[in-house]
């Protein structure tokens, strides 16, 4: 495991590993339960297969996530959390309660304004 870039900041590091669009969706999805790389899917249906599959391995490759393939057929694989990705737990869940908290706020900015509520999906 090594960093990919350089940095000037710690929270540079944090963004660049657990962030984007993406990752910190696997990464709350995962949360507490193993899945099967379909199960993932489904659960995030507007990523694409190659997406998931790209950001899976970066936070296999940094020791968020596990892998484990299961020699049967059809073949069996599925990702769970490491217990240093669980370690993000606390960060995980605060990003997320604040993300209801904002689109609560939203919704009754727009209810004031008379606008239609937007839910997220």
């Amino acid at each position: 495991m090594e960093l990919r870039r350089e940095y000037h900041n710690y929270i540079e590091i944090t963004l660049d590993v657990v962030c984007g669009k993406w990752k910190g969706v696997i990464l709350c999805h995962l949360l507490g339960r193993t899945l099967r790389f379909g199960e993932l899917k489904k659960e995030i249906p507007d990523i694409t297969q190659k997406m998931l599959t790209q950001q899976l391995r970066e936070l296999e490759e940094d020791g968020l996530v596990e892998r484990v393939v299961y020699n049967q057929v059809p073949p069996k694989v599925e990702y769970s959390l490491t217990p240093y990705g669980e370690d993000l737990r606390p960060m995980l869940e605060t990003l997320s309660a604040w993300g209801e908290r904002h689109a609560e706020k939203v919704a009754s900015s727009k209810e004031k304004d008379g606008e239609d509520e937007v839910e997220p999906v």
